[in-house]
């Protein structure tokens, strides 16, 4: 149905920057909410951003307000990831999801996401 791949992480060095970026399939992009999560090995998967479907809206975690951003281009099916002043705590798994329909809507819990991306490695040095 719903097929998300991440793309852009790599290497950074602390107060550097990077764009991740997520392409989406299907015909309804548009119509539906997307976020970011994150997650290193031995904790749990954490949120990092969210956006609505038409982009209105946005939500952050704490720790990364201010120096992330999230952003979409729904005519191009496409999901973005702002990296901004980079630290070495953002080292992690990035992931991209599409939020469900009806149900459970919380934008900051990752069981309102129903489709999920492969995930993105993103490292900062110190």
């Amino acid at each position: 149905q719903v097929q998300l791949v991440e793309s852009g992480g790599g290497l950074a060095q602390a107060g550097g920057s990077l764009r991740l970026s997520c392409a989406a399939s299907g015909r309804t992009f548009g119509s539906v909410a997307m976020g970011w999560f994150r997650q290193v090995t031995g904790k749990e998967r954490e949120f990092v951003a969210a956006i609505s479907s038409g982009g209105g809206s946005t939500y952050y975690a704490d720790s990364v307000k201010g120096r992330l951003t999230i952003s979409r281009d729904n005519a191009k099916n496409m999901l973005y990831l702002q990296m901004n002043s980079l630290k070495p705590e953002d080292t992690a798994i990035y992931y991209c999801a599409s939020k469900r329909l009806g149900g459970y809507s919380g934008y900051y819990n990752l069981l309102s996401y129903d489709y999920w991306g492969q995930g993105t490695q993103v490292t900062v040095s110190s």
